[in-house]
């Protein structure tokens, strides 16, 4: 069943000061589940028990290349066994491994190392796109090094609409060329501002967004996450509209889809 999600990374500033106010203040906005980009030194014990009294669920978690790999890895899956997560996420690579066409190759090879490691412990391994993916190397993008190179079965996908957008590439294309391979989906809209392209609330922006969840969710895609970087007033009231917002686009989706 498709769940919606908010990517705790929006309200960043607020999680560094006091992570268990701000995971609270979001669960009361009316997102059933949330994605993690870090724990700010808060013990895990004391956020599943937050989860459990809000009733909200884990939608994945962003985590840096360097703690997908040897100890640091089991470390990562103990954490997030205690909070109910299967869904890793690698949120981005450094430029030393994506520099070139042979960087992405060896990429894809630690992912193929890392897809399969997650699968044995009872875990989902995923890559999520910003938009040097889709720059072309020797005639192929690093989006196609990596998802041509790794197991569909063991590598999964979070495709962010608003990076893929922002670089020209039509996230309804990827969706349907790479199928049930997108276990996640960055419903992140995009608008211009004079010369500037912002991320905004859902339906406020210029993507086909019923369009995009209804095919994903043809194709099997779990979550659908919120992310905004940009506000122009309180975060939080953006959060809330995008929260509603969603949760109509989906309703609407699985009535159309089913």
């Amino acid at each position: 069943m498709a769940r919606v999600g908010l990517q705790l990374f929006s309200v960043w500033k607020d999680a560094e000061k006091d992570f268990l106010n701000t995971i609270e203040r979001v669960a009361d906005l009316g997102y059933e589940s949330i994605q993690f980009a870090g724990f700010y030194d808060t013990p895990i014990e004391d956020v599943a028990d937050l989860m459990e009294r809000k009733g909200i669920t884990a939608a994945g978690a962003h985590v840096p290349i360097e703690q997908l790999q040897g100890e640091a890895l089991d470390r990562v899956l103990f954490e997030h066994e205690k909070l109910g997560n299967q869904l890793i996420i690698c949120p981005a690579l450094p430029k030393h491994m994506r520099d070139s066409e042979d960087a992405w190759r060896k990429s894809a090879e630690l992912f193929n190392d890392i897809g399969q490691r997650c699968k044995e412990e009872g875990f989902t391994f995923g890559y999520h796109n910003h938009d040097f993916e889709f720059e072309e190397v020797n005639g192929q993008t690093g989006f196609e090094l990596i998802f041509k190179n790794t197991d569909p079965d063991i590598v999964k996908m979070e495709l962010d609409c608003y990076w893929a957008s922002y670089s020209g590439v039509d996230p309804y294309s990827i969706i349907t060329e790479y199928k049930d391979r997108c276990l996640s989906l960055h419903v992140k809209d995009i608008k211009t501002v004079g010369e500037k392209t912002v991320s905004t609330e859902i339906s406020k922006g210029e993507l086909p967004l019923q369009q995009l969840i209804e095919e994903a969710m043809k194709h099997g895609t779990e979550w659908f996450i919120v992310e905004q970087e940009d506000f122009e007033g309180d975060p939080y009231e953006s959060l809330g509209v995008s929260a509603s917002n969603l949760s109509d686009l989906a309703a609407k989706a699985r009535s159309n889809v089913n």
